[in-house]
């Protein structure tokens, strides 16, 4: 049997597919099925589309969403099933918080809630018996007309999924994508990890490949393609000190391309800083969030003191590793003062660059919840765009007139930090010109 995922682009076309997929689809084939990826571009005629995904000749059509791919995806679902009767499973983070939304929206007959590897395998195992597969009789796929179903246990270990189906990835120059984790330990309040713990009852969610298979998994690409750079998607990479001890000596011992990471400043010291430096990290994204304690602790779950994100950063640097911060404005409960100790906060920590994103309340956070039970979300806010520049919240002490005008600041902020590190050297008519690309890029968050 065979699944065809089917990768939304919105606003944009993405750089990489979304890696779900990638996974579930290396352990299928482990189990004799196939698997394959369809970009769904922006703009697409759906004639186009649909003759394309004739030509792959599929059992069966995935999508991997997230909220900010719902709305096109649902579209997309409901016009194929106009024209083709295959069936339609739709899984990732949207629709296991959502599912009932999902489940109920025309062209989809399958949700999958959590992980995917197991249960579309046995999907897969009763289509190809032409079996009608009844309620409950698998696992974390949710039947359209049933009731919601079970979730089955966390798969483990995290060694025994096949490596990455790569072929459904857009890794280009040698820059290549890996995870080595799932879950994490802590209770941000607008971060979906707590919501997975939630689901899965917080019985081992939380997982890591050795440090073994994931260098098994670098030599092997290294000796089929070109290893420039790695991008290590995990949500917190420092999680576990004597694990990130053992991966920077192995690492550097046979691997040695430069490699980026996400961190908190909660979880690292000078020594092991340093060890990633010496192992061939050359970037560390840290989450900063916010420059008010009191967002971060009262709202956020992150009770950190401004002064670590100082020393950190002041760490990294000093390590030769390049330091971005990323923040969030639009927070309930946030006010223009909050912000502007965020952008104050930016100013002593002089990152070599910063990300800033308008808070936007995903399902399955804490912050949803807060949102919906205050009011602050719309009745309409899934028909509403999910972007990182607009709020879709109405909020009691911040309009999205404030907001708007502090992500334009913020992109002032970013603008002038470019300017004064790179622009030294360029004309003034250059100057202008790089400014007003960059602002453009900025729009499209």
């Amino acid at each position: 049997m065979k699944i065809l995922f089917l990768e939304i682009d919105t606003e944009r076309e993405w750089a990489l597919a979304s890696v779900g997929p990638a996974y579930i689809t290396s352990y299928l084939r482990s189990q004799g099925h196939e698997g394959a990826l369809l970009r769904v571009r922006l703009k697409q005629e759906v004639e186009e589309l649909i003759a394309s995904i004739e030509n792959q000749e599929p059992d069966i059509l995935g999508f991997s969403l997230t909220t900010r791919q719902w709305r096109r995806a649902a579209f997309v679902a409901a016009e194929i099933r106009k024209k083709l009767n295959i069936p339609v499973i739709a899984g990732g983070h949207h629709p296991t918080f959502t599912p009932e939304d999902v489940i109920q929206a025309e062209g989809f007959d399958f949700v999958c809630l959590g992980e995917g590897e197991e249960a579309v395998v046995e999907l897969l195992d009763c289509l190809e018996k032409g079996e009608e597969i009844n309620q409950g009789q698998i696992e974390n796929i949710w039947v359209k007309g049933a009731s919601r179903v079970e979730i089955r246990p966390p798969l483990k270990p995290l060694d025994k999924i096949p490596f990455l189906a790569r072929d459904l990835l857009n890794e280009k120059h040698g820059v290549v994508h890996l995870i080595t984790q799932r879950g994490c330990p802590f209770p941000c309040s607008f971060c979906a990890a707590g919501g997975m713990r939630e689901l899965y009852k917080n019985k081992g969610y939380l997982r890591r490949r050795t440090v073994e298979d994931v260098v098994r998994e670098l030599c092997q690409l290294k000796e089929e393609q070109p290893l420039n750079y790695l991008v290590f998607l995990d949500d917190t990479f420092t999680v576990n000190e004597a694990w990130v001890r053992k991966f920077c000596q192995a690492y550097g011992a046979q691997i040695s391309a430069g490699f980026s990471i996400n961190a908190r400043v909660e979880t690292v010291s000078r020594d092991i800083i340093d060890r990633l430096a010496e192992a061939g990290c050359r970037h560390i994204i840290y989450g900063v969030e916010s420059g008010s304690m009191r967002i971060r602790r009262d709202i956020m779950n992150r009770p950190v003191e401004n002064q670590r994100f100082v020393d950190v950063f002041k760490l990294t640097k000093e390590a030769g590793i390049m330091a971005t911060a990323n923040y969030m404005i639009g927070l309930p409960g946030e006010t223009p003062e909050d912000i502007e100790q965020t952008l104050a906060l930016n100013e002593e920590i002089e990152p070599d660059d910063f990300g800033y994103f308008v808070f936007y309340p995903y399902p399955g956070t804490q912050l949803f919840r807060l949102c919906r039970e205050k009011g602050f979300l719309p009745d309409n806010w899934l028909e509403l765009p999910a972007n990182n520049r607009q709020s879709i919240l109405d909020l009691p002490d911040l309009t999205k007139e404030d907001i708007e005008h502090y992500y334009n600041k913020f992109t002032k902020v970013r603008n002038r930090a470019y300017m004064n590190r790179y622009g030294s050297g360029l004309s003034d008519e250059a100057k202008a010109q790089a400014s007003k690309i960059f602002e453009e890029s900025a729009a499209l968050g």
